[in-house]
């Protein structure tokens, strides 16, 4: 329980479907100490409700595994995703393995996502094997599909076809958060229960409104949760040191300095203290030589890609798994048509998703604008299944 109406509602909505509800506020590690309010709004919810309420101290994972991943990501040159690093390592790690070693048979959480348990079957009906819910690499990396190929030879069970969770987009596409979630994986879903992801946002704020719970008109977060009212720039000038260097256009000539290379990310327009005819916009991050590269006008073709690299890929599908191992056995390219997006709330682009060896990329019917790398591609079924997801190179 967060302390927002979502989560607030996911308890609710649970107690009345006959669930032993215990809430649990996670304290995590922020930058103005901006937790409190939310806290208190935590625990009125849970008092109304006359349920238990815990807090766990996770402050200290929480720098060590999304604050300080955030700085080294922009210290080399990247841009990237805290939100997706605190689900994967904070909210379904740590939350999930404490939860289920007090004796929990689920977590739940308010993100507005839907999960379907799945029977894997062959297009003629027969059941297929499975990848089990994971391979483990030796080094322990289940997360990571290129880890994956190190276990070509793992073994296929029949038994785990009926195992199979699946992750779709919320009923509500304006607030559908699937896109923060592609890192799951099966034994993490299996435990996992979305309520809020059938409802419309203005539905759970009416539930929330009826069972009188104080955060039914609370304002959603924005931006980085852990940051408050701290700018990026200002938090990030506290741990990167300001390191001037050259702004080129893409025909290479000199259009201003910059204060360091990991202060900016692809697409910005603001900041830059540059003027033209048209905006600037950064097309391209040179780390190696502290360089950016600005193009100008919002249609220029620098500021596109049509094709991307993904590394530290994770498979939700059962169907991708299956083709990702055929394509190690056989030695072969598999190419598959899915819907993608490289940014949240990115409309979803047509995309063949290609599998090479436990290599894997994207391309795209039609060129992507603002592609950073850093950042998450999230992939899709048209059905609103999403199947998986990486970090774009």
């Amino acid at each position: 329980m967060s302390g927002g109406v979502d989560s607030s509602v996911v308890a609710a909505l649970l107690k009345k479907q006959g669930f032993e509800v215990v809430g649990v506020f996670m304290k995590c590690w922020s930058a103005d100490s901006c937790l409190t309010k939310d806290l208190e709004d935590a625990q009125k919810v849970a008092d109304i409700l006359k349920i238990p309420f815990y807090v766990f101290d996770f402050e200290e994972e929480y720098k060590n595994r999304v604050v300080d991943y955030m700085i080294n990501g922009y210290r080399q040159g990247i841009t990237p995703n805290p939100d997706v690093m605190c689900n994967k390592e904070i909210k379904f790690g740590l939350f999930l393995k404490k939860a289920l070693e007090m004796g929990a048979d689920y977590i739940a959480t308010g993100h507005y996502v839907r999960i379907l348990r799945h029977l894997s079957v062959r297009t003629d009906g027969s059941p297929t094997p499975a990848v089990g819910d994971h391979l483990r690499s030796r080094h322990g990396d289940s997360n990571c599909v290129g880890n994956q190929a190190r276990r070509a030879s793992e073994s296929f069970s029949s038994k785990d076809a009926e195992k199979q969770y699946n992750l779709f987009q919320a009923k509500d596409l304006n607030k559908d958060q699937s896109y923060f979630l592609w890192t799951l994986i099966q034994e993490q879903l299996r435990y996992c229960l979305f309520p809020v992801g059938d409802y419309l946002k203005s539905e759970v704020r009416e539930i929330a409104k009826k069972e009188s719970l104080p955060t039914a008109d609370k304002k959603d977060s924005q931006g980085i949760c852990f940051l408050g009212k701290v700018t990026l720039r200002d938090f990030l000038s506290q741990y990167l040191p300001q390191k001037r260097g050259l702004v080129l256009t893409t025909s290479g000539e000199k259009a201003g300095e910059h204060r360091g290379v990991y202060f900016y990310t692809i697409g910005q327009r603001h900041g830059l203290g540059i003027a033209g005819v048209k905006p600037y916009y950064i097309a391209e991050k040179d780390s190696e030589n502290n360089i950016i590269k600005i193009a100008e006008g919002e249609d220029n073709p620098a500021l596109y890609r049509n094709e991307i690299e993904l590394s530290d890929v994770n498979l939700v599908s059962y169907e991708l798994r299956v083709m990702n191992y055929e394509s190690r056995i056989k030695n072969r390219e598999i190419k598959i048509s899915v819907l993608a997006r490289v940014r949240y709330r990115q409309p979803l682009a047509p995309a063949l998703f290609v599998i090479r060896d436990s290599l894997f990329k994207l391309i795209f019917d039609k060129p992507q604008k603002f592609v950073a790398p850093g950042q998450s591609a999230v992939f899709y079924k048209k059905s609103g299944e999403m199947i998986g997801g990486g970090i774009i190179k």
